[in-house]
């Protein structure tokens, strides 16, 4: 069990951050499956729009550290070249 003042603190700060940063990661994943659901249904332009309203949400949560930027990268990536190849 924590002992000092700032442990105590860290403690409580930590139990803070973590639930914002998982209602955050969790946003994220509701755009990325809305892409995903645009995809499966085979209408491209829904997936193209739903994909520039994701890229923003994966860029907010690189920019707030909850994921790796390779990570973003990498989903905006594939996404990407699965839109292109709906067609």
């Amino acid at each position: 069990m924590a002992n000092t003042p700032q442990a105590k603190k860290r403690i409580r700060r930590n139990a803070r951050r973590t639930e914002i940063n998982g209602a955050r990661v969790g946003r994220i994943r509701t755009f990325i499956k809305a892409v995903e659901s645009a995809l499966a249904s085979g209408d491209k332009t829904v997936a193209a729009e739903a994909l520039k309203k994701a890229q923003p949400e994966l860029a907010r949560g690189v920019a707030r550290g909850v994921i790796h930027k390779n990570t973003a990268s990498r989903k905006f990536s594939r996404l990407t070249k699965r839109i292109s190849a709906l067609s």
